[in-house]
């Protein structure tokens, strides 16, 4: 197992231990179950996937889940902050904090490529195509509901790479004008027109193989394009 696979199992089996396992809400009163949390979120998280947000009765997640609806509001207020969850909790499944802390000695290359399976294999799941898709459909009625997605999605994950990046580029090891672009412009490289043709339906996900092919060629176009330079010669 190489640095870079070994570097992505750990975290995410490290994420998996705290999403399933999440701690207590600090609000008064009676403590919430995080068993009825997590079976909430995945019911609503399938719901939203299939059908879009304003097809899904808030009665419909609860008979998934095997909840009151009463238990939607006591965890997430209303439907939007269980659909702020749903998306939340999975990009941290997939891409967890733990994955943007670069361990000690660990190659800059084999960091990138770990983050960069950890995104393919989210973006192109067929549940967040299809989320994809029932956003694109319904964002021009619900500009609110838009705005929720990308701050719980890929706001968070560009955040989380910005980070990143300026924690290289301050050890010399990259040369970015803007890391926040240099974050944006990695994952846009990622997604390429594959993604897009997946969306549209004109061809189904690309194999595993196939994926890790695409994201070992990314890292290595964004690391010649940002190369720090080389010290002048004595």
């Amino acid at each position: 197992m190489n640095s870079a696979v070994c570097y992505l199992f750990q975290t995410a089996r490290f994420n998996k231990i705290r999403v399933t396992n999440p701690a207590r809400a600090g609000t008064p009163g009676r403590p919430k179950d995080p068993e009825k949390r997590a079976a909430l979120i995945e019911a609503a998280g399938a719901l939203f996937c299939q059908h879009g947000f304003e097809a899904v009765s808030l009665e419909a997640i609860a008979q998934a889940a095997g909840v009151s609806k009463l238990t939607i509001y006591s965890h997430f207020g209303d439907k939007e902050g269980l659909f702020t969850a749903a998306v939340e909790t999975r990009c941290r499944q997939q891409l967890p904090h733990g994955l943007f802390e670069r361990p000690d000695g660990l190659p800059l290359r084999d960091a990138l490529v770990a983050i960069g399976r950890a995104f393919v294999a989210l973006v192109f799941s067929e549940d967040a195509l299809q989320l994809n898709r029932t956003m694109a459909a319904q964002g021009q009625g619900n500009g609110r509901l838009a705005a929720l997605y990308f701050a719980a999605g890929p706001k968070r994950v560009l955040d989380e790479m910005e980070g990143f990046l300026r924690g290289v580029q301050a050890g010399g090891q990259l040369a970015l004008d803007d890391p926040r672009e240099a974050a944006a412009q990695f994952f846009v490289l990622l997604k390429g027109l594959e993604h897009l043709r997946c969306l549209i339906g004109l061809c189904p996900p690309p194999s595993p193989e196939r994926l890790a092919l695409h994201v070992e060629r990314c890292v290595d176009l964004f690391l010649r394009a940002h190369a720090a330079p080389c010290p002048p010669s004595r």
